[in-house]
């Protein structure tokens, strides 16, 4: 995930370590390495998420 998403919201498709395909409106708040450190907007809680897992970023329209 690119750099320039830190500080903004973003609607994520990401694949969980069990397969599952999901969809995730986050707030990034920082990129280190292959990790991504994030707060989940519908779970109203930090999350932490593998680069290497996430399917596709689109800014959020929301927010917009």
């Amino acid at each position: 995930m690119p750099e320039k998403y830190v500080g903004t919201v973003v609607t994520m498709i990401y694949c969980d370590r069990s397969g599952r395909i999901t969809q995730r409106r986050i707030r990034v708040d920082a990129v280190q390495g292959d990790r991504v450190n994030a707060f989940d907007m519908e779970k109203r809680a930090p999350r932490v998420f593998r680069v290497a897992r996430i399917l596709a970023v689109m800014p959020d329209l929301r927010t917009a």
